[in-house]
């Protein structure tokens, strides 16, 4: 099946209004708290990278089968309510009709947009999958400790270039993670005299220990990913973190490790209006990776749950 089957008027005359609708839930959800924002663009990347567009990151775990959501990549993630809220908006005017997966990828697009970040064309007409194991999820997803040459692999087999590697790399402007994601590169990193991850800026490791004191009772705290400007503002900091060593992950920090990564981070950190206009396109490009077309896959009634369940 061609990408040609999805267009931005897929539902013109079945669901008018349908986008609006799901852009008023997301611009709600995002004014009562901007960290909404990175959890449904989150959503929309695991989703996607996971066999494809098909919403299966939504998809509750039975007694029988451990889902996507609840892989141990996806622990963390957030935004799940967001999409329930959407869909039950559609159904209130349209009733099994816009299906789940391409909720998703218009949620991440509107909640970008409305912390300041690009815009970017969302072509509909997903299906919704039925399948959704953990096993996949794990298999999937790229690692927080991967190298230059793992992430780039693991991009690659998804038809993605360098280049939009690293723009989409730049999600990290926005969004949390727990300390106990940050703890073991500041305290007890092996082989280290301070106790910190050597390659790290020594002001930055201080400033994250104060975030994030080494404790058990203080693991859950979140943290941004991104602490310039408050980080929930989208633009080019993420990638003057990563070159000044104020990145949270390894995989950051593997951006420069290589001539070409470093070339193009440099290039993106010098230009927000580059760095958007690549980011978008990178966006779009996700948006379409193994979508499944009618007549197969589903329209689910309720995004966690298979038709018919």
């Amino acid at each position: 099946m061609g990408h040609a089957q999805l267009s931005e008027t897929y539902y013109a005359k079945t669901c008018p209004g349908g986008a609006q609708a799901v852009a008023q839930v997301v611009n709600d959800a995002v004014r009562s708290d901007r960290r909404n924002a990175a959890a449904l663009l989150k959503l929309q990347f695991v989703d996607c990278f996971v066999l494809g567009c098909d919403a299966s990151i939504l998809l509750a775990s039975t007694k029988y089968n451990v889902a996507e959501r609840d892989a141990l990549p996806n622990r963390n993630l957030r935004g799940f309510w967001i999409i329930d809220q959407a869909k039950a908006a559609l159904e209130r005017i349209c009733p099994e009709v816009v299906s789940c997966a391409d909720i998703v990828a218009l949620a991440a697009r509107d909640a970008i947009t409305a912390i300041g970040g690009p815009r970017w064309k969302v072509p509909l007409g997903r299906r919704d999958g039925s399948t959704s194991r953990e096993r996949n999820a794990v298999i999937n997803l790229p690692r927080h400790n991967m190298t230059y040459t793992q992430l780039w692999d693991n991009f690659r087999k998804y038809g993605f270039s360098e280049a939009e590697m690293i723009a989409l790399s730049g999600a990290h402007t926005i969004g949390v993670t727990p300390c106990s994601g940050v703890t073991p590169r500041i305290y007890n990193y092996p082989g280290s005299a301070s106790g910190a991850d050597p390659y790290l800026n020594s002001s930055y490791v201080w400033e994250r220990r104060w975030m994030c004191p080494n404790s058990l009772s203080t693991a859950k705290n979140l943290v941004a990913l991104d602490v310039s400007r408050g980080g929930q503002t989208f633009d080019t900091n993420y990638y003057a973190n990563v070159l000044q060593h104020k990145a949270v992950f390894k995989a950051d920090d593997a951006l420069i490790s290589t001539w070409n990564g470093r070339n193009k981070v440099l290039d993106l950190s010098k230009s927000q209006s580059k760095f958007f206009s690549e980011f978008a396109l990178a966006m779009e490009k996700l948006g379409r990776l193994k979508v499944t077309f009618a007549p197969y896959g589903q329209v689910r009634k309720f995004c966690s749950r298979r038709y018919g369940e």
